[in-house]
């Protein structure tokens, strides 16, 4: 917990969305956090969505971790299951989370920008819905209390939890050492993203290491 809050004091220069109102769920109790998900289950805000609304959120109060990420693509969307798909297995190895624990909500929070899959576009998948961060992030953030670590994935993630860093190029925030206390930005792990890997193998040798620490200390305390 005082990591968590420690991340929100940090965070009260810039006042990104979610420092602002995060900070409030420790007066929550975990039976929010149950009531929210069911409700988030069922929304069906967004209209004219591909494949039909089908939220993919994980979470509980106790989440350690929380990976904020764009929106589920198409597969991982028909699946049910959140990172199901090549970018799921390389932000596993990333992290050295093996399955059992990636997929636990009483340690990892899986919250993307948007929790259906959005549709595509002529260039890959079209950004998550905008109706869908406005209504359900504040209220979800709000009761993940014990969160200590955040990694923002992409630049729709970025550009809500990081405003003034998300105007930088990608590869001067990620691993950068001025982002507040309790935050990781990283690359999107898909394969579309293989050049940028190539052309950046620092990011490998020298950030991930450290961030593979980082996350294993998360439960040392539990």
């Amino acid at each position: 917990m005082p990591g968590f809050l420690s991340v929100a004091v940090a965070f009260e220069i810039q006042k990104p969305e979610w420092a602002r109102f995060a900070f409030w769920g420790f007066l929550r109790f975990g039976g929010v956090m149950e009531q929210l998900l069911a409700k988030v289950r069922a929304c069906t805000l967004c209209n004219g969505l591909p494949l039909g609304p089908r939220p993919l959120v994980q979470a509980s109060a106790t989440s350690r971790l929380l990976i904020a990420g764009q929106a589920p693509g198409r597969a991982t969307h028909i699946k049910g299951i959140p990172f199901d798909d090549a970018s799921g297995r390389r932000l596993r190895t990333w992290l050295g989370l093996d399955t059992a624990d990636f997929y636990d909500p009483a340690k990892v929070a899986i919250l993307p920008m948007g929790f259906c899959f959005p549709g595509t576009g002529k260039n890959g998948d079209l950004p998550p819905r905008p109706e869908c961060a406005p209504t359900w992030r504040h209220p979800l953030l709000e009761a993940m209390p014990d969160v200590a670590l955040a990694l923002i994935i992409g630049r729709y993630a970025l550009a809500w939890h990081l405003p003034t860093a998300g105007k930088r190029p990608l590869t001067n925030v990620v691993g950068a050492t001025d982002l507040p206390q309790g935050i990781a930005v990283l690359p999107h792990p898909s394969p579309r993203n293989n050049r940028w890997l190539r052309q950046n193998p620092w990011f490998e040798a020298q950030t991930l290491p450290k961030l593979r620490e980082s996350i294993a200390d998360l439960w040392q305390d539990g």
